[in-house]
């Protein structure tokens, strides 16, 4: 009995084994191609995404989900322009990390190589449709994208254009495929799709990357949510820290690198919360604290300490030094992106050693933490697991490695 999911998939399957041989060079121009043809069909793309957007804000999507979903013309050419320096950055594929001669005389050299078929699955999210596509490309892997109901509109279009732009320079047409027309059935038929797909990697809220993790037999890179925090320790420049913790929270407040939670150190909190909330407030932050005990915030949400807003809305706490700060973030945090921001050497040293999260950082926004902003070109995720891959995911981390072993007719006794 035909199966049109298993026969996607194997075409899937084919396109990565042809993909995954292709010159180096045939592949930066099929992303290059891919950008060309997003440029060139920008009026198409916009005019499927508000469809799209018309639908979600008539079923009551909330504003973060709506802004992520969003695409105009500045955002079509934003991804353009990555994928353009993606095409420009080395290519991981045939790097050799180890090599050595045995006693035996045996060469043995590790090298990186493409996954195979990558799955990916996220919600309302179509910039993902691009950027996990030509990090793909770039990579040799094929890549299936479930981008969710939200977005079906903007990611038919967009799978189509890249599709186009890949046999127009001699790259299977399979290397981009979409099973958005299977629904919530064929997400879950993608998590246990092993033998088709090597690596699955969910992007999207807790719910969403909980279900792949728990469910999937496929293996997962686990992207998390961002319960992210900045520490404002009883050294800092407090002027330094309001643009920080401003930035952080406010540059685009819907992303998973934007800061939920400020951690005040009590031996400045009289003179750096009321600072700090004024700012939050006047760039319209609705600020949270326990009980709403601090003067001008609101009482915290049931979810407490590990809510992530995705809104103009950001907790504040006033903690007991740097130890405090740095237990208050592991218990609560998503081990993505905090901040410490400090003059003090050891304070500073403390918090950036003990801090169990993929990215941590000294003086500095949290909005950082970004593929992009750390010169990959574009990003997979942000990777919150400690295997193989953590932080921003660019073209190294979509690659695995073989042992190549050349003899001259050993044999072993």
């Amino acid at each position: 009995m035909a199966d049109a999911f298993l026969d996607l998939l194997s075409a899937s399957r084919d396109a990565a084994a042809d993909l995954g041989s292709a010159p180096s060079e045939l592949r930066k121009q099929g992303i290059r191609a891919i950008a060309d043809a997003i440029e060139s069909a920008s009026d198409e793309i916009v005019a499927a995404n508000a469809d799209d957007v018309r639908r979600g804000r008539d079923s009551g999507m909330a504003a973060g989900l709506l802004d992520r979903l969003h695409l105009d013309a500045e955002r079509v050419q934003a991804l353009a322009d990555a994928a353009r320096a993606l095409a420009e950055l080395p290519d991981p594929v045939g790097e050799v990390l180890r090599e050595r001669t045995l006693d035996n005389g045996l060469l043995l050299t590790q090298v990186r190589v493409p996954f195979g078929v990558i799955g990916a699955i996220y919600e309302a999210r179509p910039n993902v449709t691009v950027d996990i596509a030509c990090i793909c490309i770039g990579t040799g892997n094929a890549i299936v994208t479930r981008g969710g109901s939200a977005a079906e509109s903007t990611n038919r279009v967009l799978v189509r254009v890249m599709q186009s732009a890949l046999v127009g320079v001699g790259l299977p047409e399979k290397s981009v495929q979409t099973i958005d027309e299977f629904g919530r059935e064929g997400a879950g038929r993608l998590m246990t799709a092993r033998g088709y797909v090597d690596l699955l990697v969910p992007r999207g809220s807790a719910a969403l990357i909980e279900r792949v993790v728990t469910e999937s037999t496929v293996p997962v890179i686990e992207t998390g949510a961002g319960i992210v925090h900045v520490y404002v320790d009883g050294s800092a420049d407090l002027e330094m820290a309001r643009d920080i913790v401003v930035n952080s929270k406010v540059h685009r407040p819907s992303v998973c690198n934007a800061l939920e939670t400020v951690l005040v150190d009590r031996a400045i909190a009289d003179e750096a919360v009321p600072l700090l909330v004024q700012a939050l407030r006047d760039a319209s932050v609705t600020v949270h604290s326990e009980g709403g005990g601090i003067a001008d915030t609101v009482e915290l949400a049931d979810t407490g300490w590990a809510t992530e807003h995705l809104a103009l809305d950001a907790a504040i706490r006033i903690v007991d030094g740097v130890d405090a700060a740095i237990e208050h973030v592991n218990a609560y945090g998503t081990h993505h992106t905090d901040s410490i921001v400090a003059t003090d050497a050891a304070a500073v040293s403390r918090f950036l050693q003990r801090v169990d999260s993929a990215v941590v950082m000294h003086n500095a926004s949290t909005r950082f933490t970004d593929g992009g902003e750390f010169g990959f070109g574009a990003e997979v995720g942000i990777s919150t697991q400690k295997s193989h891959a953590r932080g921003p995911m660019g073209l190294p981390e979509l690659t695995s490695t073989k042992w190549i072993v050349r003899g001259e007719g050993q044999t072993r006794s």
